[in-house]
C-alpha cells in the first residue's frame, strides 16, 4: 500500500468524509446484527404459542425501521466513500496530466501515446475502485466479521461457531496465494491494454494513409494480434479470477453444511432453540458476504496497488528542463538574440546535430535560416524555446543566458509556428486566440486572420470562425491551417516571431501578400524565419545557410547569390523549377 503514499495530501484533506462514511457503514453493519435477533425472538413466540397480532405487527415495524435506517445510511456511506472516490480519481486525473505538462518533449518521443491514454483511464479507474469500493469492502467485512462472530458465540452456543468458522484458515491460505497471481496478471493486462490504446490511437490518426497506400489488411492484421494479445491477458486474469471467487464462495458454503448438520442436531437435543438455530443462521448468512468480500477486496485493491504502481512510474520521472534555482524575470524582451559557439546533440543520439552555431541577431531585425533537410534548422528554434538544453556553449536573449531565464516568461516572448502546425478540436476563434487565458476580442481575432491572409477563407464558412475544425485541423487545407497558425502567432504579438517553414502550402502569390504584411507587422519585432524557399527569405537582413549541423554561408540575398555556393544552388534551382512549372 505503499504505493498509495503519492495520494496522501489528497487523504488528509478528504479525511472527514471517509470517517463519516466509515461510521455510517459501521452503524448499518450493527443495525444489520439486530435483525437476527428479532427474528429469533418472534420464531421462539411462535414456536410456543405465545406470539399474539399486536406483538406481530410490533416486531414487523420494528423490522421495516431498520430497513429504513439501514437504506439511508447506505445512502450517506455512498455519498462519502464512493463520492470522495471520485474526487480522487479528478484529483489524480489532474495531478498525471499536469505532470506531463511539465515532463519535456523528449519524454513524449520515447513513450506513445496510447500507453499514456491507458495511465490515463484505465490505471486510474482502478485506484478508484481501490479507494472506494476496496476501502468499503475491506471495513464491511472486517467488522461484520468481527460482529457475527461475537453475536453468534454470546447468543447461540460457542462450540458451533467455532465449527461453523473452521473454514477461516482456508480462505486466509486462498485469499493469499490468489492475490499475488492476480498482481502479477492484472498489470500485464494493463500493458496489454496501453498497447491497444497505442495501436487504435495511431490507426485513427493514420487512417488517411493507410487507405491512401492501401494498407487496410495490415492495419487490420496488426490490431487483430495486439486485439488477441489483449484478449488472452484478460482470459488468464478472469480464469484466476473465476477459480478464486467461486473457490471462496464454495468454502464458506461449508459453513452453512456445518450448521445444518450440528446446528439441527442441538436443536433436535434442546441444546439450542429453533429460534436460535435460525438466527444462528442468519448471522451465518451475513458473514458468507464477508467471506466472500475478502475476495473481492483482494480483487481490488491488487489491482488498485498495480496500477497505481504504474502511474507512480510516471508521476516519479523529473522533467530534463526546469528553471534555475533563482530565475530572472523577463516581462517584454527587446528581442536581441546570441548563439555562441552553441552544440547539441539529441539526447540517445550518436553524433551532434549543431555544430560550433554562433550568430546574432540584433533588436527587430530578421534572420532566415535556409539548408537541406536534416541540416538541424527546426533545432536552432527548439533550443531557443528551451524545448532542448544545449550541450556546450550560450543562448542569450537580451545579454541574458536563456538557462538563467524563467522558462515561463522566456516562452511568453516568443510567438512560434511550427512545422506541423497543429489545431486543436474547437472553434476556428479558439484556436486563433489560443495564447490567452481570457476571451479574445472578435476584432484582434479578425486582424489576425487578415494579417495571415485566411480571413476570406474562414467567413466562407457555414459558421465563420465558430467553425469548429476536426481533429489536428483536418477539415482545413494545408494552406488554411499553416494561415491559421501564423494568425494564432500574431495575435499573440510577441516580440520575437518565428516561422518554421510557415509559408510552404501557400501559394507565391498569397505567400507575397503574407510577407508584405508581416513585414508592416514585424518591423519592430526580432523575426526568425526558416524556408525551404528562396522567395520567401530573400528580404531578410541577413541569412545563414545550414549543411550537416554547421553554418556554411552567411549574408544577404545578393551576397550569398554571388558566392556561388549552396545557397546560389538552392536559389537556381527553384529558378529553374518556376519556369519548368
Amino acid at each position: 500500500m505503499q504505493n498509495f503514499i503519492t495520494l496522501k495530501d489528497f487523504f488528509k484533506q478528504n479525511k472527514w468524509n471517509y470517517i463519516l462514511g466509515i461510521i455510517c457503514l459501521l452503524i448499518i453493519d450493527s443495525i444489520q446484527l439486530l435483525i437476527p435477533q428479532i427474528i429469533r425472538k418472534v420464531t421462539n413466540l411462535l414456536e410456543e404459542g405465545l406470539i399474539v397480532p399486536t406483538e406481530l405487527l410490533k416486531y414487523s415495524l420494528l423490522i421495516l425501521l431498520t430497513g429504513f435506517l439501514i437504506a439511508a445510511g447506505r445512502y450517506l456511506w455512498r455519498i462519502n466513500i464512493f463520492g470522495t472516490s471520485r474526487k480522487m480519481e479528478h484529483y489524480l486525473r489532474n495531478m498525471f496530466f499536469e505532470h506531463l505538462l511539465t515532463l519535456s518533449p523528449n519524454y513524449f518521443t520515447t513513450h506513445k501515446t496510447g500507453d499514456l491514454m491507458a495511465h490515463a483511464t484505465n490505471d486510474i479507474n482502478a485506484v478508484r475502485q481501490a479507494s472506494g469500493q476496496g476501502i468499503m469492502m475491506a471495513v464491511d467485512a472486517t467488522f461484520l466479521t468481527i460482529l457475527s462472530m461475537i453475536m453468534m458465540a454470546k447468543t447461540t452456543n460457542i462450540k458451533l461457531t467455532l465449527i461453523a468458522l473452521a473454514t477461516l484458515p482456508f480462505i486466509t491460505l486462498t485469499v493469499n496465494k490468489f492475490g499475488k497471481v492476480i498482481y502479477r496478471r492484472f498489470t500485464s493486462v494493463q500493458e496489454a491494454f496501453a498497447n491497444l490504446t497505442d495501436t487504435t490511437q495511431e490507426n485513427f490518426a493514420g487512417i488517411r494513409v493507410i487507405k491512401s497506400f492501401v494498407q487496410e489488411d495490415l492495419a487490420l492484421e496488426e490490431f487483430t494480434q495486439v486485439n488477441e494479445d489483449n484478449l488472452s491477458k484478460n482470459l488468464a486474469l478472469v480464469k484466476v479470477s473465476g477459480i478464486f471467487h467461486p473457490l471462496v464462495q464454495f468454502v464458506s458454503s461449508i459453513s452453512f453444511l456445518i450448521v445444518i448438520i450440528y446446528g439441527g442436531r442441538l436443536v433436535m437435543l434442546d441444546t439450542i432453540t429453533l429460534g436460535d438455530f435460525i438466527a444462528f443462521n442468519n448471522y451465518l448468512g451475513l458473514l458468507i458476504w464477508p467471506m466472500m468480500a475478502v475476495g473481492w477486496v483482494v480483487n481490488i485493491l491488487q489491482r488498485g496497488v498495480a496500477s497505481m504502481e504504474r502511474i507512480n512510474t510516471i508521476l516519479d520521472e523529473e522533467s530534463e528542463i526546469i528553471d534555475s534555482e533563482n530565475p530572472i524575470p523577463l516581462d517584454k524582451a527587446r528581442g536581441k538574440i546570441e548563439f555562441k559557439n552553441v552544440d547539441f546533440k539529441y539526447p540517445g543520439a550518436k553524433e551532434p546535430v549543431l555544430k560550433n552555431i554562433n550568430f546574432t541577431i540584433e533588436e527587430g531585425k530578421t534572420l532566415a535560416i535556409v539548408g537541406r533537410t536534416g541540416s538541424g534548422k527546426t533545432t536552432i528554434v527548439n533550443l531557443l524555446l528551451r524545448l532542448y538544453d544545449i550541450d556546450h556553449g550560450e543562448i542569450l536573449l537580451d545579454d541574458i543566458n536563456i538557462k538563467d531565464i524563467k522558462m515561463q516568461d522566456l516562452r511568453e516572448n516568443i510567438a512560434y509556428v511550427p512545422q506541423d502546425n497543429f489545431l486543436f478540436s474547437t472553434t476556428i476563434k479558439d484556436n486563433i486566440g489560443f495564447a490567452f487565458d481570457e476571451e479574445v476580442s472578435d476584432e484582434m481575432i479578425i486582424e489576425a486572420a487578415k494579417a495571415a491572409e485566411v480571413y476570406n477563407n474562414i467567413v466562407d464558412f457555414p459558421n465563420s470562425f465558430d467553425t469548429v475544425l476536426g481533429e489536428r485541423g483536418v477539415t482545413l487545407s494545408g494552406g488554411q491551417k499553416q494561415r491559421v497558425s501564423i494568425a494564432r502567432a500574431l495575435i499573440k504579438d510577441s516580440p520575437i516571431l518565428i516561422l518554421d517553414d510557415s509559408l510552404s502550402s501557400v501559394d507565391t502569390e498569397t505567400e507575397e501578400k503574407i510577407l508584405n504584411n508581416l513585414e508592416k507587422l514585424t518591423n519592430r519585432k526580432t523575426t526568425i524565419i526558416i524556408s525551404h524557399r528562396i522567395s520567401t527569405i530573400q528580404n531578410a537582413d541577413e541569412i545563414i545557410v545550414l549543411d550537416d549541423g554547421q553554418i556554411i554561408e552567411r549574408g544577404t540575398h545578393d551576397i550569398l547569390v554571388e558566392n556561388n555556393g549552396l545557397y546560389n544552388y538552392l536559389y537556381e534551382k527553384q529558378l529553374l523549377e518556376e519556369k519548368i512549372y
